[in-house]
Parts: structure tokens; C-alpha cells; sequence
């Protein structure tokens, strides 16, 4: 049985982090969902112009069926409105201004009832400033308070920092959010189904608050011999450390290319173009470097 109620998830993090370019990137890559995209006002958001199809009022139309919707002060109110549209969006993506406190957030919808549900708290980072803003007398307590209510933080923008910012950026979150997931980005790398489909498999409920963070490590398999398609992808869902995987494998039984798509313990096989290149790509969770 379907879930009826909607998901909501919270983009959060501190100004410059990122917000922006991770919404974007999930409004490009929502694979068919239809989202909804609630901003406190549009100035704050600027939804990519190639996106936008439509605007009146507080209400803009984009592309692909997803809609982007300012709240204002009343966020309770834009809920409702979200509630009401048909067709209903699949999912609710709820940037919080660089100063927010999406735990706080999160609490209030919380209270709006039992149509709409937080399905996560996503905190973006700067990999480079975020030791520094740490120990920025004014900032670090609003930075250290978004982390603590992490269920997934984002270390954005790993490319320009330096081996030490980055080992210093893993121990803050490790000691603010140490049960949250950690992934890596330079940019509009993040597997969009991870956010929108499946933070659970990143949460790690029932341990203490001295648990390891969880690493995310990329491995492409080359593919290079036909493979039982069916047989595979049901060895990738067994691995409770593998979250997702993608690509084409070529078929042993009438050696013709198919298409895999995983995530979690589901996954597909169908027929690729005879163009496939053969190869999958397989995110799991990488214990070995999990921080201590």
C-alpha cells in the first residue's frame, strides 16, 4: 500500500553552502516526481529561468509538472495550498534561509497533521569555511544547531577545500550530527534519488550519539562479460551497504545491452539502446571509513 502521506523534505545549511544549486539540480534530475518547491520568498531561490514556465502570484509553474511556491510568514498556509493542487505533487522540497533552524523547522510541520511528513533534514556545507564559521563568535552557534539536526549532511564544494579543511569539516560533523549521513560534492554530483527517495538508508536509528558517520564511496563496475541481468541486480539488493546503482550490463542469455536502476532493496531491469556502453555505477556505504 502506497504511503498517503506527502513527503517533505528540508534543504538547509548556511548562506553560500549551496542550497541553490543542489534544488536546482533536484527540480533537473527528479526522474518524473512531480516537486514542489517551497521558499520563503523568491528572492532567496532563483529557480534556474530555463526551468520556469509560468508565474502568478506567489505560485511559479515549472518545468516537468513541479511548481515553486513562496511562504512568507505563513508557512502553515502554504502547506495548505500545497495540499490542494492537482494534480499533487509528488514530493516537498522546503528551502530554509541560511539562517534557519530546520530542526525547528521540522518540529513545526510536524504539528501540521497527519497529511504531510518531514521525510529528512538535508544541511549543506561548505567544506571550505565551515571550520572557520565554527569559530566565528557570531555564526557558529545558528552553523553548529543546523548540523545537530542533520539526518544527511552535504559537504559542498570539496573541490577548493584544502586536505586539512576537509579532515576538520568531518570531525565538526562527526561531533555535531555523528549519526548523519556524509556525502562528498563539487557540485551537482548528488544522486538525486538518494534525496528524494531514500534518506532512511542513510539515517542509522537505535545507536547512541557515539555512533560513526556514514561515508558514501562511488565504484563503477566496468561490465566487460555478459551477466545474468536478473541474477545481478538481486545480489546488488541483498548488500544493505549498497543505496543505489545505475547502468547498463550486457545480457548473457541473448547477449543484448539492458539498463539496471537500483535503489535499495528495489530495482528494475529493462532494454537499453544498442548504443548502451556498458558499465554500472554503485553507491554504498563505506564502513571502513567511517570516522571514529
Amino acid at each position: 500500500m502506497s504511503d498517503p502521506t506527502l513527503p517533505l523534505t528540508i534543504i538547509g545549511g548556511y548562506l553560500g553552502a549551496g542550497k541553490t544549486t543542489l534544488v536546482n539540480h533536484l527540480l533537473r534530475n527528479a526522474h518524473g516526481q512531480r516537486l514542489a518547491v517551497l521558499v520563503n520568498e523568491f528572492g532567496s531561490l532563483p529557480i534556474d529561468a530555463d526551468l520556469i514556465e509560468a508565474q502568478d502570484g506567489d505560485l511559479t509553474v515549472l518545468a516537468g509538472g513541479c511548481v515553486c511556491c513562496s511562504y512568507g510568514d505563513d508557512l502553515m498556509f502554504a502547506l495548505t495550498q500545497i495540499r490542494k493542487l492537482d494534480p499533487a505533487p509528488d514530493h516537498v522540497l522546503l528551502e530554509a534561509s541560511g539562517v534557519a533552524l530546520p530542526g525547528a523547522i521540522g518540529s513545526a510541520i510536524g504539528l501540521f497533521g497527519d497529511d504531510i511528513r518531514v521525510h529528512g533534514i538535508v544541511i549543506l556545507s561548505d567544506a571550505e569555511t565551515l571550520p572557520g564559521h565554527l569559530n566565528d563568535t557570531y555564526i557558529a552557534d545558528t552553523i553548529s544547531r543546523q548540523l545537530d539536526s542533520a539526518d544527511v549532511v552535504i559537504l559542498t564544494k570539496t573541490d577548493l577545500a584544502s586536505s586539512d579543511q576537509m579532515r576538520r569539516s568531518h570531525d565538526s560533523v562527526h561531533e555535531h550530527a555523528p549519526l548523519a549521513g556524509v556525502i562528498e560534492s563539487r557540485g551537482q554530483d548528488v544522486d538525486s534519488e538518494l534525496i528524494l527517495s531514500h534518506i532512511e538508508a542513510l539515517k542509522k536509528p537505535g545507536q547512541s550519539r557515539e555512533g560513526h558517520n556514514i561515508r558514501l564511496v562511488t565504484n563503477v563496475l566496468a561490465m566487460s562479460e555478459p551477466v545474468d541481468p536478473e541474477a545481478f541486480a538481486q545480489k546488488l539488493a541483498a548488500d544493505p551497504d549498497i543505496l543505489r546503482a545505475k547502468g547498463h550490463m550486457i545480457s548473457a542469455r541473448n547477449q543484448q545491452p539492458v539498463t539496471l536502476q537500483l535503489v535499495g532493496r528495489r530495482y528494475t531491469v529493462t532494454g537499453a539502446p544498442s548504443t548502451a556502453k556498458p558499465g554500472v555505477i554503485v553507491i554504498r556505504k563505506d564502513h571502513s571509513r567511517a570516522l571514529a
